[in-house]
């Protein structure tokens, strides 16, 4: 069948329409952006976004950050053919990662950079842009995520990623102290230890705020393990939930990393800034995790290993 001349440029010039008030809408501010109205495209648009490079139009500091990431996330998940996330695009563009690393506060101050404020370090900037990933790109990546869990072991004081069965990260980690304690917060006495099971991530605090939980008071500052003071950083927390309980139990990064490979904690799981991030990145929603104490393994090495019983479990 033939299509009549005036059908054909009907059809063409609704095409080009559509391809030119979407690329229209995905060049708008971010506050612009952030509020786009998505309409249907042609299956045709979809797979011509997918494998896009999108210029970042302004400098994006770490207060602006997951705003933005949220907004392309809104313009764009309904005009590729995989379900898009922040998680997704941070992986297909991994200088975003590795420059969210090197925001932490001893990174910068080992290049001789002390920073007060973390929230206003850049993390994109003119003239950077960001890479929509193909289909088979951003499937894979999915696909990863699916085989990735955390695994933490208490008295070792780490925590590693997995992927499958391969070790992809181990970072060291501080946990709850061995006492009770009262805490204002939920007007109880609290066994601080960290819980052991197995569960899921199922919540990401990504602008957290800060109490202390013993009486309840807000803080905004901190002071380093170096004596100077800064505010506190702009790092997600991530919640856990072990043997289908959310306990509160989060893992979180602490700007005293000396405190790091001892029981100092009210029963979350501290790590450092820069791994922090990583985590994070690794760790989406409905990510698996494991909590275990383990005294007794062999190491990497094969070597024979006996941990100290922090939390008196063993007579």
């Amino acid at each position: 069948m033939t299509l009549k001349p005036s059908l054909f440029i009907g059809i063409l010039i609704l095409v080009i329409g559509a391809s030119f008030a979407l690329i229209t809408n995905l060049n708008k501010p971010l506050k612009e952006i952030s509020k786009a109205h998505r309409e249907p495209v042609y299956n045709g648009i979809k797979n011509a976004i997918a494998g896009s490079w999108i210029p970042i139009k302004q400098d994006i500091n770490i207060s602006q950050y997951f705003i933005y990431m949220d907004s392309l996330v809104n313009a764009y998940d309904s005009v590729v053919p995989y379900p898009l996330s922040e998680h997704l695009l941070a992986h297909a563009n991994p200088r975003i990662i590795e420059t969210l690393v090197n925001t932490d506060y001893y990174r910068m101050m080992a290049r001789d950079s002390f920073v007060y404020d973390q929230r206003k370090l850049l993390v994109l900037r003119l003239p950077d842009s960001i890479m929509i990933p193909d289909s088979l790109s951003a499937l894979a990546i999915l696909d990863s995520f699916k085989e990735t869990h955390l695994d933490i072991n208490i008295p070792e004081f780490k925590l590693r990623i997995y992927r499958d069965t391969t070790l992809l990260f181990a970072f060291p980690v501080r946990v709850g102290k061995n006492q009770k304690k009262y805490l204002g917060m939920v007007d109880k006495s609290i066994d601080l230890r960290t819980k052991t099971g197995s569960g899921k991530i199922v919540r990401h605090e990504k602008d957290p705020d800060f109490y202390n939980p013993v009486n309840h008071e807000r803080f905004f500052t901190t002071k380093r393990d170096d004596n100077k003071t800064t505010l506190m950083p702009q790092i997600p927390w991530i919640e856990t939930e072990i043997n289908g309980v959310r306990n509160g139990q989060m893992i979180h990064p602490t700007t005293n990393p000396e405190t790091l490979g001892k029981p100092s904690s009210n029963g979350c799981i501290g790590t450092r800034e820069s791994d922090a991030w990583i985590i994070y990145y690794y760790a989406p929603l409905e990510t698996a995790i494991r909590i275990r104490y383990q005294l007794e393994f062999t190491n990497d090495k094969g070597e024979k290993v006996r941990l100290n019983d922090i939390y008196g479990y063993v007579n």
